[in-house]
This record gives C-alpha cells, sequence and structure tokens, in this order.
C-alpha cells in the first residue's frame, strides 16, 4: 500500500512502509513572485547573462532619470511662478531673457528625459519581474539603447548644468533691485560649483571607460587562455591516439 505526504516543500512517497527519498515540488506550486532568478545553466558570461546586466543597468539608469526629470522640472517651475518681477525693477532686460530661456531649457529637457523614461521603462520592468534569462530577448533594451543613454545625458549631465544656471540666475533677478553685492555672490559661488561638476563629471566617465576597457580586455585574456588550453589537450590527445596505434599495431605484427 502507497501513500505521499507534503512537507516543506518536499514530496515523500511511502510504499508498503519504505520511505522514498523525497523530492521538491517547487515546480507544481502556484506562481511565486518573491522567487529567485533562473538562470538554466547560464555562465555570467554568457550572452544571456550579459544581456540581462545590461537590462539591469538600462532599467536603474531609466529610474533615476525619471525621478531627477520630475523633481527639478518641478521645481524649476516653481522658480518661475515665485519670482516677483514689477515694472518698475531695474533688473536688466538681458538678464530676463536669459531667465526664461534657461527656464524653458531647463524644463523642455527634463520632460524630454521624463517622457522616454515613462514610455520605455514599464516595457523593461515587465521582462524584469518575470525573473528569468531565456525572456531576456523580449525587452527592447537593447534596441532603445540610444534613447536610454539621450534620457540618462538630459537628466544628470545637461539637465543639471543647467538648473545650476537657474539658481545663478534666479538669485540675481530674486536680489538684484534690494542688493547687487547678494546678487553677484550667487553667481560666484556658483561659478566654481559649476567647474567641480564638470570635472567630476568627465573623471567618472573616464574611469568608467577605463573600467569597461580592462574588463573586456581580461575576458579576452580569459579566453585566449581557454583557447590554448584547448588547443593544448586535444594535441595531448591526438598524440596519445597515434601512440596507441603504433603499439596496436606493433604488436599485432
Amino acid at each position: 500500500m502507497s501513500s505521499s505526504s507534503i512537507s516543506s516543500g518536499r514530496l515523500t512517497l511511502d510504499y508498503f512502509g519504505r520511505n522514498f527519498q523525497s523530492f521538491p515540488i517547487r515546480n507544481w506550486l502556484p506562481y511565486q513572485p518573491n522567487r529567485k532568478m533562473s538562470t538554466n545553466g547560464d555562465g555570467p558570461n554568457s550572452p544571456g547573462y550579459l544581456s540581462w546586466r545590461k537590462l539591469q543597468l538600462s532599467r536603474a539608469k531609466l529610474k533615476a532619470s525619471s525621478k531627477t526629470s520630475a523633481l527639478l522640472s518641478g521645481f524649476a517651475m516653481v522658480a518661475m511662478v515665485e519670482v516677483q518681477l514689477n515694472v518698475e525693477s531695474d533688473v536688466p532686460k538681458s538678464m530676463l531673457v536669459v531667465f526664461a530661456v534657461c527656464t524653458t531649457l531647463l524644463v523642455a529637457v527634463h520632460m524630454l528625459a521624463l517622457m522616454i523614461s515613462t514610455c520605455i521603462l514599464p516595457n523593461i520592468e515587465a521582462v524584469c519581474n518575470l525573473h528569468s534569462i531565456n525572456l531576456v530577448h523580449e525587452s527592447p533594451h537593447e534596441r532603445l539603447h540610444w534613447y536610454i543613454e539621450t534620457a540618462w545625458a538630459f537628466s544628470t549631465l545637461l539637465g543639471l548644468l543647467l538648473f545650476l544656471c537657474e539658481i545663478a540666475i534666479v538669485c540675481y533677478v530674486k536680489f538684484y533691485d534690494f542688493s547687487q553685492v547678494a546678487a553677484w555672490s550667487a553667481c560666484v559661488i556658483v561659478i566654481p560649483m559649476f567647474i567641480i561638476f564638470v570635472a567630476f563629471a568627465v573623471h567618472f566617465y573616464r574611469s568608467l571607460v577605463s573600467h569597461k576597457y580592462e574588463v573586456s580586455v581580461s575576458g579576452i585574456r580569459e579566453l585566449e587562455l581557454l583557447k590554448e588550453q584547448i588547443e593544448a589537450s586535444d594535441l595531448v590527445g591526438r598524440t596519445n591516439g597515434a601512440t596507441l596505434l603504433n603499439v596496436g599495431g606493433t604488436q599485432i605484427v
């Protein structure tokens, strides 16, 4: 007589009083949203795994771009609305033109980055939530790579530079009628911060490119070493086979 019992996610069979080896029944259970990603034997250097890493990087970039763009564009709109401008103001007309142009560019750049992120991110999220490398080809992150990089650059590079300029211009327009020293002080403080920001961006991207280059060179060296090992083992196998054939022919003779 046979019976079965389920405990701790495993199935145990009892056949005539003997318990056979239990085995997991995870594949029989319903869908588990918190389960780990299934790699199905793919190594970390396989094309599918590398594409999955690019997918996760694109997802992170789009999330950061959407949050940053929404936040900074909102600040720019509030700054433009809250600034009180009078007809009798002594602020130079050229500075007002610069303020209008900078604010418009800031909002437009961040809105473009936000639109790209909003359109692409749901398609990437749908694939990421499946937790399977085999479905990575269904994500459009490879085809839309340039759009993702554009949103990232607009949001984190160009958008932040325009936001720094916006801070200086808003301070100038706000305090010019009360104190020209205060207005120019804000501009003087923003200039070194602008230079530091650009220097960090250049250094960061150069370091990132150098890191990717070193990783690529290391991968190529590993492939070359693996190729040499395969060739060496193949040569040894052929040599041993030829030796065995010669020995066998001699014995037959």
